[in-house]
């Protein structure tokens, strides 16, 4: 019955997508269509003391124009109502919308646009994290008091600390005062554009009552209740309809421009449609945030960790969008990998004038575990023992409590994990000679607990339909994971299964394609919902075979009695008869992981208490520089990644060099440089994605450990790949130069510097 498991099953969109005959958000276009534009700020910070609108609303093509003054003062968020439509008195980024326009074209409302009188009295741009908590900071929002939160939901604030975390327990200062070291580090991290291949787009209709809002998006149900947030509606105003998505990682979470398509379409009365060009997508998308971290460790004489003292601060951008309950992140890592005494930990998201900041794939965990795992480099190498020693005699075990006092119950997966890639290749082979290092790093990453629904149905010919808002984000959860867990249940092939597109009028609420949850969730989801399909295909096969329930079996599309060969039928049989007699066959199901218990006075702030379902990994990087260039090679790269049980093992492999690929990149080259308040990058071509030829090849061993609560043991796979790259790099590229190695990305100008760095 379960066959399909561990088959590496071609994906449903395959033909579609290679094609191009897959609709993509890009694509949508409906029957009287208009054209909508966004008017933006063109500085980072300042007060609007004119805007003249209206040779913009008598420009060829145009039927309408609005701004702030035209709409109620409202203020909407993900979790902090901070953000208003369009900027009224302030601008606080460059990017911000303060008008927008509709009209028969995109090009006749540029050309519109361009009519605008407006003058902003631009003011100094808070962009310094450490600058913009000191006392005397001037304010991104002077008003920040008055801001509201959902009900029962609250967390330390106050002026640009759009939220704090902070973990002092008993201990700490004694640990230090008797430690025979104290080590400390402080590192940065750059700002990460997702780069995908399909900027921000939406396109609404409205037809009187209700708006339909056609999205390439990751989240629906979010945007649903984001946009009636925004706009004063009922969510069941609104339906949501998904479309293919080229590529979001996180960036497509939150919303974008769905509220400003829907209130133009209510505006004018027909559909408009929203798309950024890729320049203000690449100005105002909710990138990886920026950080500062500071980092202590008292040590003993034997290498024991006696303490820790950890100090975040976070970049929010001008806006909260998701980076209240990130605050909460460093408290699952600072004490997660390696045994450690009591940890502080201080972590602040601050407000800048940039743009806001918010979920990209692995979140902050990139930059936390690189200031964790180059900080035991640091460590290691002041105690004078071998880095990869040193971790192994470190490593937590099984029943290790974090400092959220989560008990982790299966922590001896990471020395398995540092096993697995010393037999791809040994530590002591790799680095060897001029200009190289390696470097090894370590991660434990949570799957994504929030809930999941799913409807299976029974079809007339015998195929399973399934469906759920859940989306395929380009992993291949929807496209092959989820089918072959449906197809599983009933011993089909996935072929035989079909996965609708998302639809918020017709499918049940899913939390999006996020925090590698979808192939868990869902996907346990519709195991649920099979034990309804079976039971009724039983029931009904059961009336035609003139047999006992409990004497049938499910194989290969038929339903018969259990050692009588002769005695089946076909499942479209049983659909036909079924559906005649007392209606079709279907079932639902939901989900959502149990949280695992947690010390609920660990800490203040802490939105984001657990990290159930917890994977480990280790990864592995050989470098070569080049002292004249200071390019970096990456010669080897080598993983090992706990993912529960592998559905489809090649979905799985291409997950892992996906996220090696873009960590590497963030590693390495990608940084949007912030110089008062703007983005010195503003193209692809200048951002610096990397490119094939710096991709080296990614040597994976997959480690199994089914979860017993998980669809056949499936476990989060999708985020942890790249979490720890920068880390492994970071810790390779310091062995080759024998200096320390602070800052991500850790370009060829930084290499240089440290060449000439005194020692």
């Amino acid at each position: 019955m379960t066959t399909e498991i561990g088959r590496s099953a071609i994906r449903s969109d395959a033909v579609a997508k290679t094609t191009g005959a897959a609709v993509f958000g890009t694509d949508v276009a409906l029957p009287g269509m208009l054209h909508g534009r966004l008017l933006r700020s063109p500085v980072p910070a300042g007060r609007i003391v004119e805007l003249d609108l209206g040779r913009v609303g008598e420009a060829p093509g145009v039927h309408a124009v609005t701004c702030a003054a035209d709409l109620p003062e409202r203020r909407s968020g993900l979790v902090l109502m901070d953000a208003p439509l369009f900027a009224g008195e302030f601008v606080r980024f460059e990017g911000e919308p303060i008008a927008a326009v509709v009209a028969e074209t995109r090009e006749q409302a540029d050309l519109a646009l361009a009519k605008a009188v407006l003058r902003i009295d631009e003011i100094p741009a808070v962009t310094d994290l450490e600058e913009a908590v000191a006392p005397d900071a001037p304010l991104v929002h002077p008003e920040w008091e008055s801001f509201g939160t959902p009900p029962g939901m609250d967390w330390p604030r106050s002026g640009n600390v759009v939220a704090e975390s902070v973990a002092d327990p008993d201990g700490v200062v004694e640990a230090f005062e008797r430690a025979a070291h104290v080590v400390e580090d402080r590192f940065e991290a750059g700002r990460q554009y997702q780069a995908y291949m399909e900027p921000r787009m939406a396109v609404a209709e409205f037809d009187g009552q209700r708006f339909t809002i056609h999205v390439a998006h990751q989240f629906p149900y979010n945007i649903r209740d984001r946009v009636a947030a925004a706009l004063g509606l009922s969510p069941s105003d609104i339906r949501v309809v998904g479309h293919h998505i080229g590529g979001g990682f996180g960036a497509k979470l939150d919303t974008g421009l769905e509220s400003y398509a829907a209130l133009l379409a209510r505006q004018v009365g027909r559909p408009v449609r929203l798309a950024n060009d890729r320049q203000e997508d690449l100005l105002t998308c909710q990138c990886r945030d920026n950080a500062v971290i500071r980092i202590r460790t008292a040590v003993a004489a034997d290498g024991a960790m006696l303490a820790r003292d950890v100090d975040v601060l976070m970049d929010s951008g001008a806006h909260a969008t998701d980076i209240p309950f990130l605050a909460s992140i460093p408290m699952h890592v600072f004490g997660a990998l390696y045994r450690v005494g009591p940890v502080r930990i201080r972590t602040r998201a601050v407000y800048t004038n940039t743009a806001p900041t918010g979920a990209f794939r692995g979140v902050n965990g990139t930059h936390l575990y690189f200031a964790l795992e180059r900080h035991m480099d640091h460590i290691a190498n002041e105690l004078g023992i071998d880095r990869r020693e040193y971790r192994l005699a470190s490593l937590q075990s099984d029943g290790a409590e974090l400092p959220t006092g989560q008990v982790l119950e299966d922590a001896g997966i990471l020395s398995e994990a540092f096993e697995a890639v010393e037999q791809i290749t040994p530590w002591a082979e790799l680095g060897q000679g001029p200009n190289r290092g390696v470097g090894i790093a370590a991660c434990m990453w949570l799957t994504n607990p929030m809930p999941g629904s799913a409807t299976l149905k029974l079809n007339s010919d015998g195929t399973l339909g399934v469906l759920t808002a859940a989306t395929e984000n380009g992993s291949g959860a929807i496209a092959t994971g989820v089918r072959q867990i449906a197809a599983a249940e009933f011993g089909l092939p996935a072929e035989s299964v079909v996965v609708s597109m998302p639809d918020t009028d017709a499918a049940a609420f899913d939390a999006g394609s996020q925090g590698s949850r979808t192939t868990h969730i869902v996907g346990r989801a519709i195991q649920e919902a099979a034990v309804q399909v079976r039971d009724r295909i039983l029931e009904t096969a059961a009336v035609l075979l003139e047999a006992a329930v409990e004497d049938l079996e499910l194989i290969d599309g038929t339903v018969g009695v259990v050692g009588a060969p002769t005695s089946r039928i076909p499942l479209a049989d049983v659909a036909v008869a079924a559906q005649a007699a007392g209606g079709p066959i279907t079932g639902s199901g939901s989900y959502t992981t149990p949280m695992p218990p947690v010390n609920p006075t660990c800490a203040t702030g802490m939105l984001f208490p657990a990290f159930p379902t917890p994977t480990y990994h280790v990864h592995v990087a050989e470098v070569e520089l080049d002292p004249v260039t200071g390019g970096i090679r990456v010669l080897r790269y080598l993983v090992a990644q706990e993912v529960g049980r592998a559905i489809n093992p090649e979905a799985v492999r291409g997950q892992i060099q996906g996220g090696v690929a873009q960590g590497l990149g963030y590693a390495l080259w990608e940084n949007l440089r912030i110089v008062d308040g703007r983005y010195l990058q503003r193209t692809l071509e200048t951002y610096g994605l990397p490119l094939s030829i710096d991709i080296p090849e990614v040597e994976i061993a997959l480690l199994e450990h089914p979860d017993p609560a998980g669809p056949y043991g499936a476990k989060g796979v999708a985020e942890p790949p790249i979490i720890p790259v920068a880390a492994a790099i970071g810790n390779a590229v310091a062995d080759a130069l024998g200096t320390s190695v602070d800052e991500v990305p850790i370009t060829a100008e930084r290499v240089l510097e440290a060449i000439v760095r005194p020692t």
